[in-house]
């Protein structure tokens, strides 16, 4: 996938790694040799995570983040470049629904929040890494988007999607701005994920399974499958890739 020890010494900041993609794409990167600094809001989660890697405080460092807190997200950023000396790759794993609403009973407080987490923890965290990755003339960024911007969330999840498009929107324009300065930035849209998000979410069955009998392959994403294709795009066998979107559907159109 990438050239013998190009991931060996260079460090990523991935967010939501407690759980789910987050924490999968963190052991893959780990495994390839980088330095993995992993933000979450979940200690025990976090704690796990160093523990079963047993590289806490050589090359796996966990910090509890809220990364809706831009002195957060500045403070763990500062930390991660202090430790290692830079942070090289940025994955934005971190994101939720909330909870699932008809469009007319989205109220402020969900949409807010669906945006915060989804939308402005990938901004702060963006804000956060670029100076560095500009002082050092490399670094990848690669954000979690959705298939969700493409059908719009009718019905369920307008408020989700609407984020997630804002998220594509971003990464797309970032990477233009500084394409010229050795910054890739991508995203990467999945279908659903066999992880917690859609309990999460409050999904009941007979909706997980509709979404189910739209994809052709009648399964969800791996979070693994994800983490592989996230390191892919951070190696140096993507290095002329860059404002765009990956869509990871199992042959789904979203229809």
């Amino acid at each position: 996938m990438s050239s013998p020890d190009f991931f060996h010494g260079k460090t990523a900041v991935i967010t939501g790694a407690a759980s789910g993609v987050g924490r999968a794409t963190s052991l893959i990167f780990l495994r390839e040799g980088a330095n993995v600094v992993g933000l979450d809001v979940n200690p025990e989660g976090l704690g796990e995570l160093e523990r079963e890697t047993g590289l806490g405080g050589a090359r796996f460092r966990a910090i509890v983040t809220d990364i809706t807190s831009r002195e957060a997200v500045d403070e763990a950023v500062a930390t991660a470049e202090a430790e290692f000396g830079g942070v090289d790759f940025l994955f934005n794993s971190a994101g939720a629904a909330f909870r699932r609403s008809p469009f007319m009973e989205i109220d402020d407080e969900l949409m807010e929040r669906t945006f915060a987490l989804n939308f402005t923890g990938s901004y702060y965290t963006m804000q956060a890494v670029i100076p560095g990755m500009l002082e050092r003339g490399h670094g990848v960024i690669v954000n979690v988007a959705s298939m969700a911007h493409k059908r719009g969330g009718p019905g369920s999840s307008i408020h989700y999607a609407a984020a997630k498009g804002a998220v594509l929107s971003m990464t797309l324009g970032v990477a233009r701005e500084f394409a010229s300065r050795g910054i890739r930035a991508l995203s990467v849209s999945p279908t659903s994920i066999n992880t917690p998000f859609q309990a999460t979410a409050n999904s009941s069955p007979e909706f997980v399974q509709q979404f189910m009998n739209d994809i052709p392959m009648k399964r969800f994403a791996e979070p693994e499958e994800i983490g592989e294709l996230v390191l892919f795009l951070c190696s140096d066998k993507c290095e002329f890739m860059t404002a765009d979107t990956v869509y990871v559907s199992g042959g789904s159109g979203y229809r």
